[in-house]
């Protein structure tokens, strides 16, 4: 395992991208990158590695213009650029899709394109009609441009970006966490997208945390730990198990399943249930199952399969339109969320938007949802109770933090991810409903959030786990539901399925069953 030769301060020839000694450090003294050096040479496939808090996503956004470095020199094409917005970015030629797509779910594929080109250039409608056109018969895919975003695949909303980006000019193409809300399928159909653009010379920055996918699509690897670059590599000369190790710094224990529960009697029953979204189509068409204390019943599904309404529905924050919820036997279909939280029910939402107040502090997450615990006399908050609490699950959690008092919104997203996941585990509910709870995570911190489910379980918890990992379904499940367009469209153990067999289920392949 031998890193590629450190490169001098000169241009080379066919180098796309190269930052020299990039520094960040924030007003309150955190320090993101410690003098990284990141050379990306011109139409390979380039993976930025690294676990949460690297310094990864923050050394792709000072390439995109979005901030500045403290220190540092940014060349690109073989011009040093000091971009002060993405604008200037996009100028020299380079796009970042977001892990978040940021399309207009109402308008029409063509309508957030146009909206985009016209915003950095004068052109008409019918011309980037016919940039489109030519692009995906080059690419060999179609969209239909007419069609509105929302009524898209997450594959195909993906690729609308990836489109948009192309459409504006885009030579260096940043993909932040691109298969982190795809089925195995559409994660496959991406990677053969992206070899596509790097047959015709696009140049690609992969971010991500996911071994793997490295080791498929990448041509060389770039890892970063705490802010500094530990390796360069071509991705033949280093293993998934030299790269786990290099990102941790030191040997990396993939969890597999433990010990079986105490099964129990049934915790939560659905019935038929019928739910509709936001905009009233209905989204949750006739689910019925049952998780019992001391298993875990794992749904599988891509993005917008119905799961979050379900979930939302099961949980009480959406109304049902037809069918019942029992805890225990009980129908709480018309009980809100704080009387389901009271009968042991506890909810990890898939957006930490949702699940945390980023203005408050870590000491003030980690008990929303808790507060009863939490009182004294004339129902005044025990603060010193509280901050304990909050030391706990920021300790069991490995959240990374300065003082519990600070507000969420200066953690970083993996830390802000496991806080909400430790706050729930750790209230030691009788009944957790997870939704994607290692979304975003690195390898270490999902394996201890894996760990602290199956110790749940063990402890004869009902877990209803969530999740479009399908790794993470089958390592973890003892039975598997698998969800498609707002229905059960199969269901069995864990040795009922493999790999593909659930990836075409969750893409709608019922035939596969």
């Amino acid at each position: 395992m031998n890193p590629t030769p450190g490169f001098s301060n000169t241009i080379k020839p066919g180098q796309a991208v190269l930052m020299k000694g990039i520094t960040k450090v924030y007003p309150d003294g955190v320090v993101a990158l410690r003098d990284v050096d990141f050379e990306v040479y011109e139409g390979e496939i380039h993976a930025l590695l690294g676990e949460n808090g690297a310094g990864k996503t923050t050394l792709m956004r000072i390439l995109y213009g979005e901030i500045r470095p403290t220190r540092g020199e940014v060349w690109v094409w073989g011009e040093r650029v000091e971009f002060r917005s993405p604008r200037d970015a996009l100028a020299k030629g380079i796009s970042m899709v977001y892990q978040n797509f940021t399309l207009i779910p109402n308008f029409t594929v063509l309508d957030n394109i146009y909206l985009a080109v016209s915003s950095t250039m004068r052109v008409s409608r019918e011309e980037v009609v016919g940039r489109l056109q030519t692009l995906m018969g080059e690419l060999n895919f179609k969209i239909p441009l007419e069609a509105t975003v929302e009524e898209l695949p997450v594959g195909l909303q993906q690729k609308v970006e990836i489109l948009k980006a192309l459409v504006m000019g885009a030579r260096i193409l940043i993909l932040d966490e691109p298969t982190s809300v795809l089925s195995p399928l559409e994660s496959r159909a991406l990677f053969e997208l992206l070899r596509s653009l790097k047959a015709k010379g696009v140049t690609i920055i992969l971010i991500t945390h996911k071994l793997r996918e490295v080791k498929s699509v990448a041509d060389r690897v770039t890892v970063l730990r705490r802010g500094r670059v530990v390796g360069v590599f071509g991705v033949g000369e280093v293993s998934e198990r030299d790269l786990a190790r290099l990102m941790v710094g030191g040997d990396v224990v993939v969890e597999g399943r433990k010990l079986e529960g105490v099964r129990g009697g049934v915790a939560l029953s659905i019935e038929d249930l019928h739910v509709r979204d936001d905009r009233g189509l209905l989204r949750v068409k006739g689910v019925t199952f049952n998780v019992r204390y001391g298993e875990i019943v794992g749904i599988a599904g891509v993005q917008g399969s119905g799961q979050k309404e379900l979930l939302e529905a099961i949980v009480g924050l959406r109304p049902v339109e037809r069918g019942r919820v029992l805890i225990d036997g009980l129908d709480v279909t018309g009980y809100g969320v704080g009387e389901r939280r009271r009968r042991g029910l506890a909810y990890i939402p898939d957006s930490r938007g949702e699940g945390l107040a980023l203005t408050m502090s870590l000491t003030e997450n980690s008990i929303i949802g808790l507060l009863e615990r939490f009182l004294g006399r004339l129902n005044s908050i025990r603060w010193g109770l509280a901050e304990g609490y909050a030391g706990g699950v920021v300790r069991d959690f490995n959240v990374v933090h300065r003082s519990l008092w600070d507000p969420v919104l200066y953690l970083s997203g993996g830390n802000q991810q496991r806080l909400m996941v430790g706050r729930e585990i750790s209230a030691n509910p009788r009944i957790i409903v997870a939704h994607e709870p290692t979304q975003g995570l690195d390898i270490a911190s999902s394996n201890l959030v894996r760990s602290k489910l199956l110790e749940l379980k063990r402890r004869g918890s009902a877990v209803l786990l969530v999740s479009s990992d399908v790794d993470e379904i089958l390592g973890l499940s003892d039975r598997i539901l698998v969800m498609f367009d707002g229905r059960i469209v199969g269901e069995g153990a864990p040795g009922d399925f493999d790999e593909e067999k659930l990836g075409l289920l969750m893409g709608g392949f019922v035939e596969a069953r």
